[in-house]
């Protein structure tokens, strides 16, 4: 619950009447797919609420670690599987979880760079074995695209030759060693190479290696702002963030 405000604000207080409170400091945790999404709709929610959002980013391993170890967070986004691990844990409220995104994984280049063919599952393979270097995030490191592009490798059987050649990210954009050169091709998710300056969208995978992942917030149940975490998680997933999801490579969960 909102916390009432201090003794120095009675008299405020009972001239606005009894249901004036303290604008509440929200802390978001999310996976770095949907930070875009986040950051884009807080100035409206922030200004109809009063209240104030802090916003960090980690993979979805990251975000169920940092819940567990008891950070303080009010709402946590991540894949519906890591809300139900910390669900079952009674690290975040049951009941509390919201679908707010899907988004699939693509392949980006360096801009004015020659467009590589990935319009089939055999010229994605071609693409990724000409490659002088390919870069994804790490999948030790927890985050979602990272571990299906790793048993995609596996999958395709290339994994050999293109571990051999991989650049990892511990997290954040994969699309920052394409723009800094350390990497020639990169597989990340849409939304998280959208946003970055330099670089251009090839498109996403195949159809057939395609892998959607989907995106929900809950409330951590140690929060002291469970009302204004709800409501939170109600601008994420409302109307007006449809439009926004679009714009940042996502779409709207089913």
């Amino acid at each position: 619950m909102r916390a009432r405000i201090g003794i120095a604000g009675l008299l405020a207080a009972c001239c606005l009447g009894p249901a004036y409170t303290q604008a509440a400091e929200i802390n978001l945790l999310t996976t770095g797919a949907f930070k875009q999404v986040v950051l884009a709709l807080l100035p409206d929610f922030e200004r109809q609420t009063g209240d104030k959002v802090v916003v960090t980013n980690d993979t979805s391993g990251g975000v169920k670690a940092r819940v567990e170890k008891g950070e303080i967070i009010d709402v946590a986004v991540a894949t519906p599987a890591i809300l139900d691990e910390l669900m079952r844990a009674g690290k975040v409220e049951k009941g509390s979880e919201v679908k707010l995104a899907n988004v699939g994984i693509g392949v980006v280049v360096k801009e004015d760079a020659p467009t590589p063919d990935i319009s089939t599952v055999e010229a994605f393979k071609r693409t990724l074995l000409n490659a002088k270097s390919v870069a994804y995030i790490d999948p030790k490191s927890g985050g979602s695209s990272g571990i299906y592009v790793d048993k995609l490798l596996e999958k395709l059987g290339i994994a050999d030759q293109v571990r051999a050649k991989a650049k990892l990210k511990q997290g954040g954009y994969v699309a920052d060693l394409i723009v800094d050169g350390t990497a020639e091709i990169g597989i990340h998710q849409i939304s998280e190479i959208v946003p970055v300056k330099g670089v251009v969208l090839v498109g996403p995978l195949p159809k057939d290696i395609q892998n959607v992942t989907t995106y929900a917030a809950g409330i951590v149940t140690s929060s002291a702002n469970k009302d204004a975490a709800a409501a939170l998680i109600k601008a994420l997933s409302g109307p007006a963030a449809a439009q926004v999801l679009k714009s940042k490579g996502m779409d709207p969960a089913s």
